[in-house]
């Protein structure tokens, strides 16, 4: 684990702000729709493919999606990028949210290479993206925020890149 890595959980308690849920005090729309268009377009140069997006998403703390097809990718599967409303965080898993425990299981199985993740950590981190383990995400939320009770079990990716 990275000194960065380290201090992941530190970062998702100072963004958990218990007075806004869906989004962060200080949102910049506009900022994060630019950033993100840029993020699609950067992806798509470098896997030398369309890749199709969704973002502003309603009632959701996570802004977008943009997916790299599998027919650009090593492996053949799709690489999901998931971009949260708050502090610029980055989900990057293979197939979609939920599909492997996370990149290095995807990896093991022969779903997702290297230098495909590389490339997508790459342009997010030189986009100002934090990119947080989907392993990390999928633990227990214990934060300050009262997330809604038809939450049966929340998790840290509930709170930053789910729908209220």
């Amino acid at each position: 684990m990275t000194e960065s890595e380290a201090d992941l959980p530190a970062l998702l308690r100072e963004l958990d702000d218990p007075e806004w849920l869906e989004w962060p005090q200080r949102y910049d729309r506009r900022g994060t729709a630019v950033r993100f268009g840029a993020l699609v377009a950067r992806l798509e140069g470098d896997f030398a493919a369309p890749c199709p997006a969704e973002q502003d998403a309603q009632d959701s703390s996570e802004y977008g999606r943009v997916v790299v097809p599998g027919d650009a990718t090593v492996c053949g599967t799709r690489i999901v990028v998931c971009v949260s409303k708050f502090g610029s965080l980055a989900l990057v898993c293979a197939d979609n949210p939920g599909a492997f425990s996370g990149t290095e299981e995807a990896r093991t199985e022969g779903e997702l290479d290297s230098a495909d993740l590389a490339r997508v950590n790459r342009a997010l981190a030189e986009l100002g993206y934090v990119v947080v383990a989907e392993e990390l995400l999928e633990s227990d939320y214990d934060g300050r925020s009262r997330l809604p009770s038809y939450i049966q079990r929340p998790t840290w990716s509930d709170r930053f890149f789910g729908y209220f």
